[in-house]
């Protein structure tokens, strides 16, 4: 599909960035463990949430193409049945429209452009989402000169990045991953919104909220309604950790500003939060803060270590210790370098053995990798 898709109702025109199938493969990297709150609402079409507006994704051989969803008006957020709170007033989070050039590769359409997160229009807040700015291909160049298991993998796998989240969004999903499946994992996350977030819009049947605040999160009766949706002990950790969120780090800024300080002081800052690990408190600086070191180790990464890196890997442990995690860990900072969490997202993201349908030019580019000098570490 390389001409542009087909108009969406009350939706904006379709525009599109450059965007190569080997630099994203949003099969892959939506619905592989790093975020929740994306579904195929089509063949190839991906639907959800970013920075407070529904957006809709497809993509060709070359293009990453996107809409923006019309928003509910007030009033009829208003008319939902079951609201558990007033629709919140409007911050810089969200995207607001203003009459401007449009945005999109070579200015493809007219109309009203949008503006959002720090004033970024909506090529910005992609490219900001998936950091467009990394060179994907390179990495994979220097993780398969250096690493065979990595570079029979990266056949079956390119495409595979690290997506920059919402600290606030990152850190509360990955609190619900605690002795979790997917699926589940999911649906509460779904729960938690439609319970405490903004009502964005509705498509077809299903219905789209904005990501809770911290507010929202801590306030009387949070933890009740959270077991209500089936939260379990999940549900403490939630309210408790907004709480010690709002009133030790500073809020949503606090976590804001844990980009700007190391990998180690950040996990720390985390790991004082109520049901964060050490896993945990890896997978939120590696997926929203910014920290390309933090490798993140669970069961499934332990086993993968062992199987193809060595027996000795956390040898004597039973389960994922804090020693296990940091051994594993250091092993693959020393072998992968400065973006050592992304190579294991790629691994991880094999280890769902979900995904059927490998890209049929990987051979041949996987060849290429091969020969190529490991640089991009360095």
């Amino acid at each position: 599909m390389d001409s542009r898709p087909a108009p969406l109702p009350r939706a904006t025109p379709w525009r599109s960035l450059p965007c190569p199938r080997a630099e994203l493969r949003l099969d892959l990297v939506l619905s592989g463990g790093q975020t929740f709150r994306w579904s195929e609402t089509n063949p190839g079409y991906w639907t959800g949430v970013i920075a407070g507006r529904v957006w809709t994704l497809t993509q060709s051989e070359e293009q990453l193409w996107y809409t923006l969803h019309d928003e509910e008006k007030e009033e009829d957020r208003r008319e939902e049945e079951g609201l558990s709170e007033p629709p919140l007033k409007k911050n810089r989070r969200q995207l607001l429209p203003e009459t401007s050039r449009a945005v999109g590769t070579s200015g493809r359409s007219g109309g009203a452009q949008i503006r959002g997160v720090d004033g970024l229009d909506p090529s910005q807040i992609l490219q900001d989402y998936f950091q467009l700015h990394v060179s994907l291909s390179a990495l994979y160049q220097g993780w398969s000169y250096t690493d065979a298991h990595f570079r029979n993998v990266a056949v079956k796998f390119p495409g595979v990045r690290v997506l920059r989240q919402d600290p606030v969004e990152c850190l509360f999903s990955f609190i619900c991953t605690s002795n979790n499946h997917l699926s589940r994992i999911t649906n509460m996350i779904q729960h938690l919104c439609q319970a405490f977030g903004r009502r964005l819009c509705q498509l077809d049947t299903k219905t789209y909220h904005a990501f809770p605040s911290l507010q929202a999160m801590a306030g009387k009766g949070a933890e009740a309604r959270l077991r209500e949706l089936g939260f379990g002990y999940r549900a403490r950790f939630v309210s408790e950790s907004a709480r010690a969120v709002l009133k030790t780090l500073g809020g949503a800024a606090g976590l804001q500003h844990l980009r700007t300080v190391s990998y180690e002081q950040a996990r720390h800052a985390l790991c004082t939060l109520p049901g964060v690990g050490a896993k945990v408190a890896d997978c939120v600086c590696l997926m929203a803060l910014d920290k390309a070191e933090a490798v993140p180790v669970d069961t499934h990464i332990w086993q993968v270590a062992k199987r193809y890196y060595g027996q000795e890997l956390g040898m004597g442990a039973r389960s994922v210790t804090e020693r296990v995690h940091r051994e594993i860990g250091n092993f693959f900072r020393s072998l992968w370098g400065p973006y050592a969490g992304w190579a294991q997202a790629v691994l991880f993201c094999a280890d769902l053995k979900k995904y059927e349908s490998p890209d049929p030019d990987a051979k041949s580019r996987c060849a290429k990798l091969a020969k190529s000098s490991p640089s991009i570490l360095t």
